[in-house]
């Protein structure tokens, strides 16, 4: 059953539901100027979760892009919540969420056109996307990389629930790193992220001044941008 609305969404979000045709991204940037911080934009729809939230930050847009960090977070720490315990979620760099070794959605960050690396945005917007069932006439294993949340056992929840949850954990995590800084946020997305074979064996970390990811090797430092 499609919901009319989101459950327990704290009062400080304005939601805005979308037809399952809508494009919660598209619709958050088009609103971000000027309706402001907590438009909600979200996709009501049975087979995936499509969310994107208007923030306004005060730190300057290379620091304040570590959003896309806790929004990925958000979301793993919601579908966690929300699912089977033993089921594996891990991310992948830079904003993938991989559940049961499948890619199953992502994050993504838009900011003002021109807007300067070392001063504060007027606006942000991050969303997230997941499938939550696979598009019909798909068998399981049509995509060895590729998977849904209801093909790895979410079949107790809903898309709306979930992004209720991820609001939610988004709220946590950005009063988190108000409250103890940016280097929270790193921990927490680190601990999740996958390694790749450049990184493997490395210690990491993310330049909280950048969002670039940092590792160590044979005495030499290497980062990674996602922008």
């Amino acid at each position: 059953m499609l919901r009319d609305g989101l459950p327990e969404l704290p009062s400080l979000f304005t939601p805005i539901p979308l037809r399952e045709a809508g494009d919660a991204m598209a619709r958050a940037i088009a609103m971000a100027p000027g309706h402001g911080a907590g438009t909600l934009a979200w996709v009501r729809a049975m087979s995936r979760i499509e969310a994107a939230v208007v923030l306004e930050p005060e730190q300057p847009l290379g620091a304040a892009r570590l959003v896309l960090f806790a929004a990925i977070s958000a979301l793993a720490d919601a579908v966690v919540a929300l699912g089977p315990p033993e089921i594996p979620v891990s991310l992948r760099w830079p904003a993938t969420l991989i559940v049961n070794g499948g890619e199953v959605g992502l994050a993504r960050l838009a900011s003002p056109p021109g807007a300067a690396a070392d001063v504060p945005p007027d606006w942000l917007v991050v969303g997230v996307e997941a499938r939550f069932v696979n598009a019909p006439g798909l068998e399981p294993g049509f995509a060895p990389t590729r998977s849904s949340l209801e093909a790895e056992g979410w079949d107790e929840t809903d898309p709306a629930e979930i992004t209720a949850a991820w609001a939610r954990h988004l709220m946590a995590g950005l009063a988190e790193w108000e409250r103890d800084g940016p280097q929270r946020v790193a921990e927490r997305y680190l601990a999740r992220l996958e390694h790749d074979p450049e990184t493997e064996g490395a210690r990491r970390a993310l330049d909280t001044g950048t969002a670039e990811l940092l590792w160590e090797r044979d005495g030499a430092r290497h980062r990674r941008a996602w922008v």
